[in-house]
């Protein structure tokens, strides 16, 4: 796809990144709505390994060859670290969503996994890989903490338990590590081979935790055809093979904290989708907490910016 758009503005590595954080910004919201879908009938932790590990592997297939049509693994230290990335983004992220979306509608998990951005500026300040984000940056997060306060309270409807609060919050926080670690770690040169040994690698852990928490049981067979099959499919061609390759190539090429604004247009989508296919509504606390969780994560991202802008207004 980024491969071909060779010279004039669309070679620019800076250019294809965006267009690629566009396809994340698009598809992604719709990921939510089909993963709520999808484990109607398929137990959560197979149907995401599943998904993924097939994507890693149809990706790698494509991705891998080399000019002479043979495969060429990667050094065994980049397939490492891209592993890891997968265990944080896929395993960790990906697997608890999709857990958490059993119990929580995918519009309110949305909106917790729209933090990202909050969690990237956090983590990173104390990992060392960012600087501090300034007034308008800790203005942001603690309105964002704020939204997620008003979300998980009484006055969003009581659509989250302690458990659904703490998988996605946490689902949020490994995703911002492994951004922040894939944005810095020596990968594979070739993004897609190192997207596919993510997807791979996290999708045999899923599948390994679903085997492990006996979900073999809970398969219904007879209840995937249809909406559920349909939904996965969607995971499968756009949410991974798509969706995610484009997200690991914008990662590669604009800073972390500019990818991780997918995080609060994705909501706008799934909010949307949430009340046209599944029915589901905000409550006045919901709406209020969706305000402020998008506002603060509005100021994280833009702030730096806005500050450089009033300096040199000012000069």
């Amino acid at each position: 796809m980024f491969a071909r758009m060779r010279g004039g503005v669309l070679g620019s590595p800076t250019v294809k990144g965006w267009l690629a954080l566009a396809v994340v910004y698009v598809t992604w919201g719709s990921t939510f709505t089909a993963i709520q879908v999808a484990v109607r009938a398929m137990p959560p932790l197979l149907m995401a390994g599943s998904r993924f590990l097939l994507a890693g592997l149809v990706l790698y297939a494509v991705a891998g060859r080399t000019d002479k049509l043979r495969w060429r693994l990667p050094a065994p230290a980049e397939a490492y670290r891209a592993g890891i990335v997968g265990l944080f983004l896929v395993l960790g992220g990906s697997g608890l969503i999709t857990w958490a979306e059993l119990r929580v509608p995918s519009g309110i998990a949305a909106l917790l996994i729209a933090t990202v951005p909050l969690w990237v500026a956090v983590v990173g300040l104390l990992w060392g890989r960012a600087p501090s984000p300034g007034g308008l940056g800790w203005m942001g997060i603690l309105l964002g903490l704020a939204g997620v306060a008003v979300l998980v309270g009484p006055t969003a409807g009581g659509q989250l338990s302690p458990a659904s609060t703490v998988g996605l919050l946490a689902a949020a926080v490994l995703w911002a590590v492994g951004s922040l670690y894939s944005s810095r770690a020596p990968l594979p040169s070739r993004v897609f081979v190192a997207a596919a040994i993510e997807m791979v690698v996290g999708g045999v852990g899923l599948l390994l935790a679903g085997m492990a928490t006996m979900e073999t049981r809970h398969i219904q067979w007879h209840h995937i055809v249809g909406g559920p099959l349909d939904a996965y499919a969607w995971l499968v061609v756009v949410g991974s093979l798509l969706g995610y390759t484009c997200y690991v190539y914008a990662l590669e090429v604009l800073p972390a904290s500019t990818v991780a604004t997918y995080a609060y247009v994705n909501p706008v989508m799934t909010l949307i989708l949430g009340l046209v296919i599944l029915n589901q509504r905000l409550t006045p606390g919901s709406t209020l907490a969706a305000g402020l969780i998008t506002l603060g994560v509005a100021l994280i991202v833009s702030g730096p910016q806005l500050t450089r802008w009033r300096r040199c207004c000012s000069r």
